[in-house]
């Protein structure tokens, strides 16, 4: 008798288990809702106060391939490659070249291509621009290539008639960095 009442409670917590743990494929079948439904407005909700939480910016649609400001960058990359300084202080604005002269001066440094060439990488293929908007005298392109692994706003300057690069992203300005540990 004892062995009995063993099995039936074994049973009945085998059934109850199971039956807690099987069910409908999709569990909000019965109330008309799809799982990805369930889950579409996860997406949309507001950030939360999580510091290690990420926000991924919506990829834009190509608008047009930056025909004006696209021969900037490519031009920037090449004199990067040959390390021309000439070059690429005809392709720089008069305040961009100011602050990198003076970044360099502290650093003891010479050499503008060497000294960008440290943070900028020259890429294999050339880098991709795309959806420039050209506004008076200022310009905006978005680059992606090299250290530029997604698609990045750039800023640009005509300068007597030419555009020049101005060091200038809102993209990068509007990153913030977490003080460092103690």
């Amino acid at each position: 008798m004892r062995n009995k009442k063993a099995i039936l409670t074994l049973t009945m917590f085998g059934c109850v288990f199971a039956a807690g743990c099987g069910g409908n494929a999709e569990p909000n079948a019965a109330n008309g809702i799809k799982p990805a439904a369930a889950n579409s407005n996860a997406a949309n909700m507001a950030p939360t106060n999580n510091p290690l939480e990420t926000t991924k910016k919506p990829v834009a649609e190509t608008s047009n391939n930056a025909p004006t400001l696209s021969p900037v960058i490519q031009a920037y990359y090449e004199a990067l490659r040959k390390k021309d300084d000439a070059s690429l202080r005809e392709i720089l604005s008069t305040a961009y070249l100011a602050k990198v002269s003076a970044d360099m001066k502290k650093e003891k440094k010479t050499g503008v291509a060497v000294y960008l060439g440290e943070y900028d990488s020259v890429p294999d293929k050339p880098v991709e621009v795309r959806n420039e908007k050209i506004t008076g005298d200022k310009a905006v392109a978005e680059i992606k290539g090299g250290a530029y692994l997604n698609w990045t706003a750039v800023g640009f300057v005509n300068e007597s008639g030419k555009w020049k690069i101005t060091g200038e992203s809102s993209d990068i300005t509007n990153v913030t960095t977490a003080p460092s540990p103690k």
